[in-house]
């Protein structure tokens, strides 16, 4: 152990509350917005497509930020950078709170993810530094409860703060939280000896993030802007290709590119960045699709829509702990499609809903697909870096983590925007068969509330014709996710079966 390590032991336990409530606080806001998106929306005066930007644009700083962490803590320092990522994100989330429309949240919700990215490495490479090895294991569980103690809390935490108070407390919860982390972590976190300065790849990092941003915005803004028929997308998509170009032409032939290509010859890291991709896609749309079903479709009050989502969360902390006991005994191939089982299972009783599904049943779907993913998550880490050399495992890591960053905002717009395609698709179809000759207008009761004769009439036909369109536009959406969820049964039979432990090992280094 090293001479900080030592130092730090005699503050152990302080230390540890504190990098969790870190790693908590940063993991809580991936979910607690969730349930008050309805409410936000209502606020700043904004569609349903365009208030899942407050999701998004966190993801995606997050995910754009986190390639240099390691440059980062080599030239500032674990303490500074960890103290500084505290502090910042706090601040950002006060900031979001007090915002007055989307433009303003969006912004801080962007310094807010940028601050934050660095906040779970950091989190593991602290425990890792002040826990002796034969400890560590220990230590990992314990991040590990910390991670997911955050979602599970957020659906109902959400809830309750935006049904007896205000959408922003969701935001302000932040502040005592970060200021008590921000503190501890000031008189009681270790120093660490800096490697000096290092060389980085900012040209390739600057290429990479001009692509991850202008098509984040594409399909953030390309449902409102018609697609392709916009001048403003076409320039968005040409500013993507043209970034995404150079970055790949720099990165095969600089002499030290931050991603090396030659980290995808192993097929377990280039078919779990795929399986990554795929997974958290599947993972945040529904996380995101799931809110506004509950809210504007069943008329769930908010503070029963996170408690009925909170059991998902629960799931999840359940499938992490017990996998947990299996990852290197068992075949995380094996593992790999229990949890995909588990997923698509609950994908194709979502495809069967209505707005008349019981509690009961959402609380149990709910249960088993977080149960799934929880199932999914450790193993999937493990088998991606497992086979990775020691020295490139950091640098595996770092790419793993982006491709869940990416496949996160990809789900939450691309999902969203099938949505609302989908609903004004089935509203046109659904309303050729909606006439005055109907023999459905034949009946007197029907004639009473739903006459196309009436200003009323139509006014309540065209609400009952656009909630019939939302339901079959969901249900296209819990299909496409199912086939997703279907399809990474074919990426199992690329990986090679490995160490787990070694592989989880990996993900934590890195």
């Amino acid at each position: 152990m090293t001479e900080e390590a030592a130092q730090a032991g005699r503050h152990r336990v302080t230390i540890t509350v504190l990098v969790l409530l870190a790693a908590m606080m940063q993991t809580l806001d991936t979910t607690i917005v969730n349930v008050a998106l309805p409410y936000v929306q209502g606020s700043v005066a904004t569609s349903p497509d365009q208030i899942t930007w407050v999701l998004t644009s966190y993801i995606t700083a997050a995910a754009i930020m986190t390639p240099p962490i390691g440059f980062l803590v080599a030239r500032f320092g674990l303490k500074r950078l960890f103290i500084v990522s505290t502090l910042g994100f706090t601040i950002a989330s006060m900031l979001c709170g007090m915002a007055d429309s989307l433009a303003q949240i969006v912004v801080f919700r962007l310094v807010q993810g940028a601050f934050g990215a660095a906040m779970i490495p950091l989190s593991q490479t602290v425990l890792l530094t002040i826990y002796p090895k034969e400890r560590q294991g220990f230590a990992m569980a314990l991040f590990g409860m910390g991670v997911v103690v955050g979602p599970v809390l957020g659906p109902v935490i959400g809830g309750w703060l935006t049904e007896d108070y205000t959408w922003r407390y969701v935001f302000y919860i932040n502040g005592p939280l970060g200021i008590i982390a921000f503190l501890g972590m000031m008189v009681f976190l270790p120093e660490n000896p800096r490697s000096g300065p290092q060389k980085f790849d900012w040209f390739g990092f600057g290429t990479l993030s001009l692509a991850i941003g202008a098509f984040q915005i594409l399909l953030d803004r390309g449902e409102i802007k018609d697609w392709f028929g916009s001048s403003e997308i076409v320039i968005e998509a040409l500013v993507a290709s043209s970034a995404l170009y150079l970055f790949l032409i720099h990165t095969f032939t600089a002499e030290r590119p931050f991603i090396r290509p030659a980290l995808f010859r192993d097929r377990n890291l280039t078919a779990g960045v795929i399986f990554s991709v795929v997974a958290f896609i599947t993972l945040y749309a529904s996380l995101a699709l799931q809110p506004p079903y509950l809210q504007e479709l069943m008329n769930y009050p908010v503070l029963t829509a996170g408690l009925v989502m909170g059991p998902r969360g629960v799931g999840t902390m359940i499938g992490t702990i017990v996998v947990g006991r299996f990852v290197g005994k068992v075949d995380t191939r094996l593992l790999l499609a229990i949890g995909l089982g588990c997923s698509g299972w609950a994908f194709y009783i979502m495809t069967g809903w209505t707005p008349d599904v019981s509690e009961q049943e959402i609380i149990v779907t709910g249960l088993v697909q977080g149960a799934g993913f929880g199932i999914l998550f450790v193993p999937m880490s493990a088998v991606t870096l497992s086979t990775l050399a020691p020295e490139d495992r950091a640098d595996g890591a770092s790419v793993f983590s982006l491709s869940r960053s990416l496949g996160s905002s990809i789900g939450i717009s691309a999902f969203t925007a099938l949505l609302t395609t989908n609903t004004e698709v089935n509203h046109a179809d659904i309303s050729a068969n909606v006439t005055a000759v109907n023999r459905a207008f034949e009946d007197p009761t029907v004639t009473q509330f739903l006459s196309p004769i009436t200003d009323a009439g139509r006014a309540a036909l065209d609400a009952l014709v656009t909630q019939q369109a939302q339901v079959i536009a969901y249900i296209d959406d819990y299909k496409l996710l199912l086939i997703a969820t279907l399809a990474l049964f074919a990426l199992l039979a690329i990986f090679r079966k490995s160490n787990g432990l070694a592989g989880h090992a990996a993900v934590v280094e890195g």
